[in-house]
């Protein structure tokens, strides 16, 4: 059985991810001098990664 067209492409693999993980969020966070030490990491913001 052949695999589904979609599964095949290697292209997007290196694509941008508009999503990041919890620890790329703080590390974001901490390098625009948003986050504060001791805050729970649950709940961060909303942010976009940079360009």
């Amino acid at each position: 059985m052949s695999q589904h067209r979609s599964l095949k492409s290697s292209s997007t693999v290196g694509a941008k991810r508009s999503v990041l993980k919890r620890f790329e969020r703080i590390e974001l966070l901490k390098k625009r001098g948003q986050w504060q030490e001791g805050k729970s990491p649950v709940g961060l913001p909303k942010t976009q990664p940079d360009a």
